[in-house]
């Protein structure tokens, strides 16, 4: 499975920003798709994640503000990111599992100023 982020960018705080990424490869292998992010001096940490029976999983840091997608013809997932704010400047990496592998994304910055 091959995974590529675009969308990434600088918005001021309050503003949205819609990151995508598209999935290739053993796409119908994929059991959970979704997003983490990594900011400076700080762990990888869970977005935002879909599973393929469709239940949702959100940090609550996001919760209210950010909304994940997936379209599983175009083999794509989305993450609508609303009332950004300074603390979620991060590079966004888009990540995807099956039974035996997880997959990673290279990453998008999403810079946020205030």
């Amino acid at each position: 499975v091959h995974l590529v982020e675009s969308g990434g960018g600088l918005v001021q705080a309050g503003g949205s920003l819609t990151l995508s990424c598209a999935a290739s490869g053993s796409t119908f292998s994929i059991n959970a798709i979704g997003w983490y992010r990594q900011a400076p001096g700080n762990q990888r940490e869970l977005v935002a994640v879909t599973s393929s029976i469709g239940s949702t999983n959100y940090a609550d840091a996001v919760k209210g503000r950010f909304t994940i997608s997936r379209d599983m013809v175009e083999n794509t997932v989305t993450l609508q990111m609303n009332s950004l704010s300074t603390e979620d400047t991060a590079v966004y990496y888009c990540y995807a599992k099956n039974l035996l592998y997880e997959y990673w994304g290279q990453g998008t910055q999403v810079t946020v100023s205030s």
